[in-house]
């Protein structure tokens, strides 16, 4: 089975991101920056490298700053003109030429089912990506055009894992599988566990925030009753189409995936990156050895 290879993203992004107040209170956490990007231009970057040219925000009250980014900034332009600071300009341009930016509203945070459910009326039976708000991979190993193109060679729905330690598994939805000859690091999923106990679990292989869904799958969420948290999950509905012959697979991921989700996660992320920095990561690299050192001066 082939189909036609997704060119729409969404990505959920209407959540109030408790874990970063006050700094979230007027600041959406997908705008916090990592060196000098935010979080939401690594993830849009990423879908654009792909092919994805159409994303949609799924955005709630106080988010619409995540737009306003992603904007021209003519007066901000004309600066950098003027003083001939031709590298930050071309930086500045670039957030507004990745892709169409549209938006949506999730009037309550009803769980990333329903957020992505939002998205039914734009993408349409089209298939198409979902990239969660708080994780993006290396630039240099990417993830999404490998699931792109299995979704349409299968037509169902592809997931992302990483393999996790087996301690680790009740943080994570973990996938029970078996072998697929679609290619390497390919595995076809029998069923989803959410966080079993470590040695309860059917695999070390743990659900990344990035998917490739078919577009029938609107319909299935829509049917979807709300489970744990009164939320409606993407994982029942997806469950829902396994149980009725949908193939699904998932690609295991073998680079690095940076998760801003949580305050520990996004500052070692805004590290990690610093350091790579040609710009700035010798310096910063023997600045953070004397820090560690205990040299604090």
């Amino acid at each position: 089975m082939t189909t036609k290879r997704a060119v729409k993203a969404v990505i959920p992004a209407a959540g109030l991101a408790t874990r970063f107040l006050p700094a979230t209170k007027a600041v959406p956490k997908e705008l916090l920056p990592v060196v000098d990007r935010p979080v939401l231009q690594y993830i849009v970057e990423e879908a654009a490298s792909a092919g994805i040219t159409d994303v949609l925000l799924v955005t709630g009250r106080g988010k619409t700053a995540m737009v306003d980014h992603f904007d021209r900034r003519p007066d901000v332009e004309a600066r950098l003109e003027e003083k001939g600071d031709h590298e930050r300009l071309a930086a500045v341009r670039r957030s507004s030429e990745l892709a169409d930016i549209y938006t949506c509203r999730q009037g309550e945070p009803l769980g990333l089912g329903h957020a992505v459910g939002c998205a039914a009326s734009h993408v349409g039976d089209n298939p198409f990506a979902v990239l969660l708000g708080d994780e993006f991979v290396e630039e240099d190993k990417p993830l999404l055009p490998a699931m792109l193109d299995l979704q349409a060679r299968t037509g169902g729905i592809v997931l992302a894992f990483m393999e996790v330690a087996p301690e680790e598994t009740s943080r994570y939805g973990i996938a029970s599988i078996r072998e697929s000859d679609l290619g390497e690091d390919v595995v076809e999923v029998t069923g989803l566990v959410e966080k079993p106990a470590p040695g309860e679990a059917p695999s070390n292989l743990a659900v990344l925030g990035r998917y490739v869904l078919p577009g029938s799958i609107f319909d299935v969420i829509a049917d979807t009753k709300p489970g744990n948290g009164g939320e409606i999950q993407l994982t029942d509905a997806m469950a829902a189409m396994l149980a009725d012959g949908v193939p699904v697979h998932g690609i295991v991921y073998r680079g690095h995936r940076y998760d801003t989700g949580m305050p520990l996660g996004y500052l070692q992320a805004v590290v990690q990156l610093a350091v790579q920095r040609p710009d700035l990561g010798e310096e910063f690299r023997a600045w953070l050895t004397e820090f560690v050192g205990g040299r604090k001066g």
